[in-house]
């Protein structure tokens, strides 16, 4: 059976199993003994590869991220984050959506999980628009589309993920992701902001406070969430001044979290501290999991020239880098579908990095693509793990909320996801300015 044959069939059992269900680590499997079958290579290649590929340094950083990123999402610097925005934006009807894609997106900033920053904003903010009025369908849809945030801010673990397994610059990938973030977020409030105003129009807004009150209340709350708002000032702060590696600076942040959260805010006590620890353990080695077979499938794939095959298939189809990119879009949109974005952007870093390098496309730029792609495939059926996540923390019918989140998708996700794809200036001019002579587009 010929190479080309053999890595097709390959593919026909990724798609095959991840379409039926079958468990994200488990799909890469069959695919690795169906290869290692066929080429009649050692077994031992999985164990092997997959070992040493969970053995890095820079994954060390991931499970330190999340410890401090669920530390801060249990302390009550959400709450004090919201109340702030509000004083500013609360007196304009539907500033809510303003609200919320702030506070968002300053919670992207302290943890890169989407699922710990939904899961801490989303009961305290659901709550108070359906209190004020806002139509509940708009409201879930936003919060869902709003919650790929976390994956659109530093620090992110998908940007670690990508940076590690493309092996290129994680402060780079940092830096790359930010206009394409806050371009998302910018037009998921503009379009919210109509949504709810053409759907509820007695929304009602927050009551007037006299000068003297409001002041002592603006000055006050950031009093509060400054301890807090500090921690991603010492994440990208050490990385970016170059004190600290990615890993040093999360290992940093991890403690930092703890101190605040146990001993200033008081809101975590010490016997919680094991279940935080646990829940870390826990997301972290779903993680590992899938590594543990997507690596070694990525080198097999690698290995017997795939991301060529890749290249050569699109040439063969068009010469054209625009016509190129946008079917890379369309596989990426559709690949989003279905898996989560872990598995997502470690499969495509690997594979389709080389042929973007090929047709002279910085990894960089692909990387804020990438970011931008997985995004609203969170929010995209059949999978859409945040809808459905959004559902269960609101109660709201998830079929309700898919009209809704087609619109945001299609006035914010895909505007920024052409500007990025089609303006590389747009997701490169960041690392350019921070870095200077130091950036290097490959």
């Amino acid at each position: 059976m010929s190479t080309e044959l053999i890595m097709l069939i390959s593919m026909i059992i990724l798609v095959v199993t991840i379409t039926n269900g079958v468990p994200m680590p488990l799909v890469f499997a069959g695919s690795i003994i169906w290869i290692v079958l066929m080429k009649g290579l050692d077994p031992r290649i999985i164990s092997t590869v997959g070992y040493a590929s969970m053995s890095s340094y820079v994954l060390l950083a991931i499970p330190l991220f999340i410890i401090g990123g669920v530390l801060m999402a249990r302390s009550r610097i959400g709450v004090c984050i919201i109340d702030w925005f509000d004083c500013f934006f609360g007196r304009i009807r539907g500033s809510m959506v303003f609200i919320t894609t702030c506070a968002f997106g300053v919670f992207s900033a302290i943890s890169g999980s989407g699922m710990a920053i939904l899961g801490c904003l989303a009961p305290i903010l659901y709550p108070r628009m359906i209190e004020k009025g806002y139509p509940k369908y708009p409201v879930a849809a936003m919060l869902a589309c709003v919650t790929p945030l976390g994956l659109l801010f530093p620090p992110s673990i998908t940007q670690v993920l990508f940076a590690w397994a493309a092996n290129i610059s994680v402060l780079t990938c940092f830096l790359s992701i930010i206009a394409p973030g806050a371009m998302v977020a910018v037009l998921i409030a503009i379009t919210s902001f109509v949504l709810v105003r053409r759907n509820s129009p007695d929304i009602v807004v927050t009551e007037k406070l006299e000068f003297p009150e409001w002041r002592k209340r603006t000055l006050k709350t950031p009093a509060v969430t400054l301890p807090g708002l500090i921690m991603p000032v010492i994440i990208l702060g050490g990385i970016y001044s170059g004190v600290m590696t990615i890993t040093e600076s999360a290992a940093v942040a991890a403690v930092y979290a703890l101190l605040i959260a146990v001993f200033l805010y008081k809101d975590i006590k010490f016997r919680d501290i094991p279940r935080v620890m646990s829940d870390a353990g826990v997301t972290s080695g779903l993680i590992m999991f899938g590594i543990f077979f997507i690596i070694p499938l990525s080198r097999l794939l690698l290995q017997e020239g795939v991301p060529q095959m890749l290249l050569n298939a699109l040439l063969s189809i068009s010469d054209e880098r625009w016509v190129i990119l946008m079917m890379i879009n369309i596989f990426m949109i559709v690949f989003g579908m279905f898996l989560d974005d872990t598995c997502g952007v470690l499969i495509v870093a690997t594979l389709i990095t080389p042929v973007m390098r090929g047709i002279g496309i910085s990894p960089y730029q692909f990387n804020a693509i990438v970011g931008v792609n997985f995004g609203f495939g969170l929010c995209t059926p059949p999978t859409a793990p945040f809808v459905f996540f959004t559902s269960r923390l609101t109660g709201v019918e998830v079929g309700g909320m898919f009209k809704y989140i087609f619109i945001i998708i299609l006035c914010a996700y895909i505007p920024t996801l052409i500007v990025t794809t089609y303006v590389p200036g747009f997701a490169l001019w960041i690392p350019q300015m921070v870095m200077g002579d130091k950036f290097s587009m490959f």
